[in-house]
Protein backbone atom coordinates (compact mmCIF):
# COMPACT_ATOMS: atom_id res chain seq x y z
CA UNK A 1 0.00 0.00 0.00
CA UNK A 2 1.16 3.45 -0.99
CA UNK A 3 1.73 5.75 2.13
CA UNK A 4 3.00 9.36 1.86
CA UNK A 5 4.37 10.97 4.92
CA UNK A 6 4.84 14.53 5.51
CA UNK A 7 7.44 16.34 8.15
CA UNK A 8 8.52 19.34 9.34
CA UNK A 9 5.59 21.86 9.73
CA UNK A 10 5.20 24.03 12.75
CA UNK A 11 5.15 27.49 13.82
CA UNK A 12 7.61 30.20 12.23
CA UNK A 13 8.08 34.22 12.39
CA UNK A 14 6.98 36.41 9.07
CA UNK A 15 10.61 36.26 6.81
CA UNK A 16 11.71 32.72 8.19
CA UNK A 17 12.24 29.14 6.94
CA UNK A 18 11.13 25.74 7.11
CA UNK A 19 11.85 22.40 4.97
CA UNK A 20 9.08 20.57 4.45
CA UNK A 21 9.49 16.74 3.58
CA UNK A 22 7.89 13.74 2.43
CA UNK A 23 8.73 10.11 1.93
CA UNK A 24 7.36 7.74 0.12
CA UNK A 25 6.65 4.02 0.36
CA UNK A 26 5.28 1.10 -0.56
CA UNK A 27 7.14 -0.99 -2.69
CA UNK A 28 7.34 1.98 -5.65
CA UNK A 29 10.26 1.84 -8.69
CA UNK A 30 9.22 4.87 -9.89
CA UNK A 31 7.08 8.03 -9.58
CA UNK A 32 6.55 10.14 -12.42
CA UNK A 33 5.12 13.90 -10.47
CA UNK A 34 5.91 14.65 -6.87
CA UNK A 35 4.54 18.08 -5.60
CA UNK A 36 2.68 19.89 -2.58
CA UNK A 37 -0.52 21.57 -2.30
CA UNK A 38 -1.68 23.53 0.28
CA UNK A 39 -5.09 24.54 1.88
CA UNK A 40 -5.20 27.77 3.69
CA UNK A 41 -7.96 27.92 6.64
CA UNK A 42 -11.22 28.32 4.99
CA UNK A 43 -10.28 28.12 1.59
CA UNK A 44 -10.08 25.74 -1.44
CA UNK A 45 -6.45 23.56 -1.94
CA UNK A 46 -4.30 25.05 -4.39
CA UNK A 47 -1.00 23.72 -5.96
CA UNK A 48 2.32 25.08 -4.57
CA UNK A 49 5.19 23.19 -6.49
CA UNK A 50 5.41 20.15 -8.67
CA UNK A 51 8.53 18.73 -10.08
CA UNK A 52 8.74 15.51 -12.79
CA UNK A 53 10.85 12.31 -12.83
CA UNK A 54 13.58 14.76 -15.22
CA UNK A 55 13.33 17.64 -12.99
CA UNK A 56 11.06 20.33 -14.77
CA UNK A 57 9.56 22.56 -11.61
CA UNK A 58 6.17 24.42 -11.50
CA UNK A 59 5.42 27.06 -9.16
CA UNK A 60 2.25 29.02 -8.23
CA UNK A 61 2.80 32.52 -9.24
CA UNK A 62 2.62 33.19 -4.83
CA UNK A 63 5.77 31.68 -4.01
CA UNK A 64 7.98 31.82 -6.98
CA UNK A 65 11.56 32.87 -5.80
CA UNK A 66 10.49 32.21 -2.31
CA UNK A 67 9.99 28.40 -2.38
CA UNK A 68 11.99 25.82 -4.08
CA UNK A 69 10.95 21.93 -4.86
CA UNK A 70 13.36 18.71 -5.33
CA UNK A 71 13.18 15.19 -5.20
CA UNK A 72 15.38 12.41 -4.35
CA UNK A 73 14.48 9.73 -6.75
CA UNK A 74 16.19 7.07 -5.21
CA UNK A 75 14.63 7.78 -1.61
CA UNK A 76 11.35 8.87 -3.34
CA UNK A 77 11.04 11.92 -1.56
CA UNK A 78 10.31 15.45 -2.17
CA UNK A 79 10.93 18.53 -0.24
CA UNK A 80 9.94 21.93 -0.36
CA UNK A 81 12.44 24.51 1.02
CA UNK A 82 10.12 27.85 2.08
CA UNK A 83 12.34 30.81 2.76
CA UNK A 84 10.68 34.90 3.17
CA UNK A 85 7.38 32.99 4.49
CA UNK A 86 4.54 35.15 5.33
CA UNK A 87 1.29 35.12 6.97
CA UNK A 88 -0.41 34.52 3.99
CA UNK A 89 1.24 30.80 3.67
CA UNK A 90 0.07 29.90 6.60
CA UNK A 91 -2.15 26.33 5.39
CA UNK A 92 -1.48 22.91 5.95
CA UNK A 93 0.69 21.00 3.09
CA UNK A 94 -0.05 17.97 1.31
CA UNK A 95 2.20 15.87 -0.40
CA UNK A 96 1.36 13.75 -3.44
CA UNK A 97 2.62 11.97 -6.44
CA UNK A 98 0.83 11.56 -9.45
CA UNK A 99 1.45 8.46 -11.61
CA UNK A 100 3.99 6.05 -10.16
CA UNK A 101 5.39 2.46 -10.93
CA UNK A 102 5.01 -0.80 -8.88
CA UNK A 103 5.11 -4.49 -8.97
CA UNK A 104 5.51 -4.28 -12.63
CA UNK A 105 2.96 -2.00 -13.06
CA UNK A 106 1.91 1.63 -13.65
CA UNK A 107 -0.71 3.38 -11.73
CA UNK A 108 -2.30 6.70 -12.30
CA UNK A 109 -4.50 9.52 -10.52
CA UNK A 110 -2.72 10.75 -7.36
CA UNK A 111 -2.23 9.93 -4.16
CA UNK A 112 -1.83 11.85 -1.19
CA UNK A 113 -0.33 12.49 2.23
CA UNK A 114 -2.25 13.22 5.48
CA UNK A 115 -0.54 16.84 5.28
CA UNK A 116 1.79 19.32 7.62
CA UNK A 117 0.54 22.11 9.26
CA UNK A 118 2.46 25.61 8.48
CA UNK A 119 1.53 28.36 10.78
CA UNK A 120 3.47 31.89 9.88
CA UNK A 121 2.81 34.57 13.07
CA UNK A 122 4.56 36.85 15.24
Amino acid sequence: QVQLVESGGGLVQPGGSLRLSCVVSGGISSISAMGWYRQPPGKERELVASIDSAGTTTYADSVKGRFTISRDNAKNMVDLQMNSLKPGDTAVYLCYIGGFRSGGGYYTGQRWGQGTLVTVSS
